[in-house]
């Protein structure tokens, strides 16, 4: 797990957590995450998971990370299969072929995302987590994700603006005291 130990510097700062909560993570806490959040999905498969680096353009540089939890309705069971593998980049045909149970096609299963980010201190207010997001909006939409949630602590002004430069906007809902943006159902 290189990326754990690249991304440790940059996450071990108590300034980041002041927002989310929590420690930071010692190394052997990221680097057992990432290796959790490599396999793709949750042990139940009823999650899906992408983890994706920032990267600064000019030298590479790790600034920070954007996330998606992926849930599918429980009527269509865990994550795997046709769909699983088509949404995380396996060449299985095209996506217009119908999706197909045991008992002939259903209806194409509803997929929603949790995005979440993160950039180091240093690196925040430069649109490294507005960027990623976007990019992985709209990555998500290739495979039918039809509505993006985002969890964001009441007064966290810059994750509200990346939030709105999705096309979210603030619900009446609160999870662990953080307000559920949301896009528009479909």
């Amino acid at each position: 797990m290189e990326h754990a130990r690249e991304a440790f510097p940059l996450f071990n700062d108590e300034h980041l957590h002041a927002w989310t909560g929590g420690m930071p993570a010692s190394l052997d806490e990221l680097t057992a995450r990432y290796r959790r959040q490599a396999v793709g999905r949750s042990p139940d498969g009823t999650q899906g998971w992408l983890n994706w680096i920032l990267r600064r353009d000019s030298d590479g540089l790790l600034v920070g990370t954007v996330q998606a939890t992926l849930h599918r309705s429980p009527l269509y069971g865990p994550l795997h299969g046709p769909l699983y593998e088509r949404l995380f980049g396996r060449l299985l045909g095209p996506l217009s072929e119908p999706f197909s149970g045991p008992y002939g096609p259903l209806r194409r299963p509803r997929l929603e995302a949790e995005l979440a980010w993160m950039v180091g201190t240093d690196h925040q207010g430069l649109g490294y987590a507005r960027e990623g997001a976007l990019a992985m909006a709209r990555w998500l939409a290739t495979p039918g994700v039809v509505r993006l949630t985002a969890h964001i602590r009441p007064g966290h002004r810059a994750s509200e603006g990346v939030a709105r430069s999705l096309g979210l906007a603030a619900t009446d809902a609160v999870s662990d005291g953080e307000t559920v943006w949301a896009s528009a159902a479909p």
